[in-house]
């Protein structure tokens, strides 16, 4: 019990710079939201020629009768789906876009070769 004690009081002036050091993170990480302002700011009107002509579409789709099944398929050959079609389909990852890209495991290798210094 005397061992518990005299651990105690050894960490009792740590333990103030453990409480001071979390609050200073929490003001940190409370503040930097506020940065992101001056990040990219994007145009009110992107995007929402796209989304018009999916909603129209989807609007068609919901008035009329249920599409035959030779119908759907052609419909969702054109694009992603038979509503969206190819909207944005140049933005999505694929295996053609992304052959540059490293897999995590080559990252993980990259990082402990650097941390270890075997390069």
């Amino acid at each position: 019990m005397k061992i518990f004690d005299f651990v105690l009081s050894i960490l009792r002036p740590v333990r103030f710079v453990i409480v001071a050091s979390a609050c200073t993170l929490l003001f940190l990480a409370s503040t930097s939201p506020a940065f992101a302002i001056s990040s990219y700011q994007s145009d009110t009107r992107e995007g929402t020629t796209q989304l018009l002509e999916t909603q129209r579409k989807t609007d068609e789709v919901a008035k009329s009768n249920p599409l035959k099944l030779k119908e759907v398929q052609k419909n969702s050959n054109k694009g992603l789906n038979e509503v969206q079609g190819d909207a944005d389909i140049d933005k999505m990852k694929s295996p053609e876009n992304s052959q540059s890209s490293t897999s995590v495991e080559e990252n993980v290798q990259n990082f402990l070769e650097k941390v270890t210094g075997k390069n």
